[in-house]
Parts: structure tokens; sequence; C-alpha cells
């Protein structure tokens, strides 16, 4: 592709957002840039004690994202980036804060972090979004066997899948291209892969506005 390029891929845990942006990275030819998760300092605090370590590892992973943003702004490369900041202030901050797992204290000053940071962010030129049933996200989670993950509740995946659907409704900082992931085996079939390649060329090209695979 002639100019730089910034492709993100969304969607809930468990949604396949690391292994699209490593397929796409390496037929795109592009820099991927992924969540930080083995050195997290945070994530297994989390999982044990989901409201004391709240605040601090949503900043953990919102401060992550604004140097990589900050990073690829400078960079001459194209990428594609493993989440989005947009989904630490409008998915799972939010959820916290709702389920009490977050005080209004620290969700507040949360919010007044990220609108400092959102400033000096550009929106990706596409945004992938993996929607995922509850069911899909378990299996895929069961299978690759986190161990700090065993302990997430049916009811938090549900929750944010309920936000990330309401956020995708609305969204209109660039094009947006919607991804099935209970009927699409990308990971294992040539055929679902190539399909989405397609329609990411066909976005990033202009053809269409927004696409559902």
């Amino acid at each position: 592709m002639s100019k730089k390029t910034h492709v993100a891929i969304a969607g809930n845990i468990g949604s396949g957002k690391t292994t699209l942006t490593t397929l796409l990275s390496k037929h795109f030819k592009w820099q991927a840039h992924y969540e930080n998760v083995d050195d997290n300092p945070y994530l297994n605090d989390f999982y044990k004690d989901m409201q004391r370590w709240s605040f601090n590892l949503q900043v953990f992973f919102m401060t992550k994202r604004f140097d990589q943003l900050q990073e690829m702004m400078i960079s001459k490369k194209s990428f594609i980036q493993d989440r989005t900041i947009y989904e630490d202030a409008y998915i799972f901050a939010p959820n916290l804060h709702a389920m009490g797992l977050m005080t209004t204290r620290d969700y507040e000053n949360f919010l007044g972090l990220f609108n400092s940071m959102d400033q000096f962010c550009h929106a990706p030129d596409l945004l992938v979004y993996l929607r995922a049933s509850v069911p899909t996200l378990v299996n895929q989670i069961q299978k690759r066997g986190r161990d700090y993950e065993e302990s997430i509740r049916i009811d938090y995946l549900t929750r944010l899948n309920e936000r990330y659907e309401a956020w995708i409704s609305t969204y209109d900082k660039g094009n947006l291209l919607i991804i099935d992931v209970d009927d699409n085996y990308f990971n294992d079939d040539a055929g679902d892969l190539n399909n989405i390649i397609t329609k990411v060329d066909a976005e990033l090209h202009g053809l269409f506005e927004q696409q559902e695979v």
C-alpha cells in the first residue's frame, strides 16, 4: 500500500484479536503492536481481586496503548494494533465502574487521564470488530489455557459484550469492518481468512463504508 496505514482489531476477551493481528500483519507486511499481557504486573492480581486492582490495571493498559500510538505516529511504517485505547475508556473502565469494581473517584480520574491522552491520538483508518457470543469466548479462552483467565466470570464477559455492541453501533471515527467470529474460522480456514483480507483491502481503498463478514 502506498500510504501509511493504521488498522486496529477490537473485541472482547477471547475473540481472536491477537491471532487476527498476527495473520493480517504477515499478509500485508504491517508492523504489529500487541496488547501488553505477558509482562503486565497487574493482570494476575486483577483476576484474583478485581475491585482492588481494577484502576491500576486499566491505567497500565491505557498508558501502554498510548505509548504505542505515539511510537506509531513517528514511524514511517504501516501498522496493526491489537485492541484500541478507546476500549479502555468506553468498554472496560465503565464496565468495572458499573459493576462496583472501580470506585467513582478512580473512574473519574481514569476518564480525565484518557481525555488528556485522546487529544494526542488519531483514530485508526480501519477498525475491525470481532463479534463473538459468550459461549464462543469461553471456548476460546479455555483453549488457550491461561491460568489467570480461569477465574473470569460469565457475567463479566456478558457485560463486556453488551458494551462492545453499544459502542460499535455508534462508532464514527473511521471505517468499520465487523466479523462474526461464531461463523468464521480464520485461524484454521484459509478461505475465511482470505475473505477477511479481501474486505480489509476494500475498506482501506474506500470501496465500502461498512461491511459485515
